[in-house]
């Protein structure tokens, strides 16, 4: 079995080498004790919106309950299974860990119902905005709008990471940035290719992680039941292989081993599968690798697999009442906030009051807000706009 066997000592040489970087925006000196992958990753752990992913939301919002994941816990998870399958493809360990922790740094407050409140209000305001896009949002953060060194604006990471960032990105948006940056990362969105293989693999990484902890988190919240999700094959398939090896088990523990299995055979096919199309593709270097399909993927049947889970998690939780109810809260929420400070720009904070355009200092603002400030400061701006918060309610 792969998970018994020691790791290769090196990289392929179709990885990303450090050594071999295309650099950094803005030249610095190397650090004596670490590669620039792992100084990257350094930065991003130590960022203002790193620290703030703990308090915002994945689906249900943070003050929900204590043990639901949040921004901050899905990216560690996405860290966790990046390095592992890193680890047995041989690639580089360090970039992924770092594309995995910085991929949703642009998440606006209360998820998806943010982005695409905050994706209209950009559009209402400015019909000839690009919206809001949270990876491109991920982006601007690294590259503007942390501030924390004195000769350069965001945290200047180098290309592969912001490369691996960048998952998705609209035409626009990509056109801005090859001007702004010619031949930087957005270059590959206008030629079609495909970025470097560890941010591939944490792309995938990315879905095996919070396919599996939304299946936790629906069950633990009551929203999902456990016989519902044995209409869904995969599950069932696991369910029973488990209980073919443990008769009695039962209550969590049953639902923890499903979960923990479903992640593994995931994790080992990305491995089997991506070790066949490097075997068969043979780049020579890590820019061949970025000519050719994708190579880090899935096999037909796991991929197959995941589409079932999340068609099966868009109608039986993000769908669910309970959820649209109070996600139609925080898009209101979210509604008001651009609403009050495009009615008064002091009501800003002079970091952002001073940009332009306005409407995107306004999203900028907004975006970096977790859950709980955004509630509470709609309820300072915004009282009697209809809306309550749930904070309140909740207690302290």
């Amino acid at each position: 079995m792969l998970d018994a066997e020691p790791p290769v000592a090196g990289l392929r040489g179709c990885a990303s080498h450090a050594a071999l970087s295309r650099g950094r925006r803005h030249p610095e000196p190397s650090a004596p004790l670490r590669d620039d992958f792992q100084r990257d990753r350094d930065r991003i752990v130590h960022s203002t919106a790193f620290r703030r992913l703990v308090y915002k939301t994945q689906v249900f919002l943070n003050h929900e309950g204590d043990l639901f994941r949040t921004r901050m816990t899905h990216s560690l998870e996405v860290a966790q299974l990046a390095r592992s399958i890193a680890r047995a493809l041989r690639l580089n360990e360090d970039l992924c860990e770092a594309i995995a922790l910085a991929h949703d740094l642009g998440h606006t407050p209360f998820g998806h119902a943010g982005q695409d409140a905050l994706d209209a209000c950009l559009r209402e305001a400015d019909p000839a905005s690009a919206g809001f896009e949270h990876n491109f949002q991920s982006l601007r953060v690294v590259d503007a709008l942390e501030e924390r060194y004195p000769s350069f604006d965001g945290l200047n990471l180098c290309f592969e990471t912001r490369e691996g960032i960048l998952k998705h990105c609209s035409h626009r948006h990509a056109v801005a940035l090859e001007m702004a940056e010619p031949g930087g990362v957005g270059r590959r969105f206008l030629e079609r290719t495909q970025p470097g293989l560890e941010a591939q693999l944490c792309n995938l990484a990315d879905e095996i992680a919070y396919n599996a902890h939304d299946i936790d988190d629906g069950v633990r919240s009551g929203l999902l039941a456990y016989e519902q999700l044995l209409e869904l094959a995969p599950f069932a398939r696991v369910h029973h292989e488990v209980l073919a090896d443990h008769p009695a088990l039962g209550g969590r523990r049953l639902l923890f081993e499903v979960i923990r299995r479903m992640l593994s055979q995931q994790v080992y096919d990305v491995i089997d599968s991506s070790a066949a199309r490097l075997a068969s593709y043979a780049p020579s270097d890590a820019d061949a690798a970025r000519r050719a399909p994708p190579l880090i993927v899935f096999g037909g049947a796991t991929a197959d697999a995941i589409v079932q889970v999340k068609s099966f998690l868009r109608q039986s939780l993000y769908r669910h009442p309970r959820v649209v109810e109070t996600t139609e809260h925080a898009k209101q929420v979210i509604r008001d906030l651009f609403h009050a400070y495009s009615q008064d720009q002091t009501r800003l904070p002079a970091s952002h009051a001073a940009r332009e355009p306005r409407s995107q200092a306004i999203a900028d603002y907004i975006a970096g807000m977790t859950d709980r400030f955004a509630w509470r400061e709609h309820a300072r701006l915004c009282t009697g706009a209809g809306t309550p918060d749930p904070l309140a309610a909740a207690g302290p």
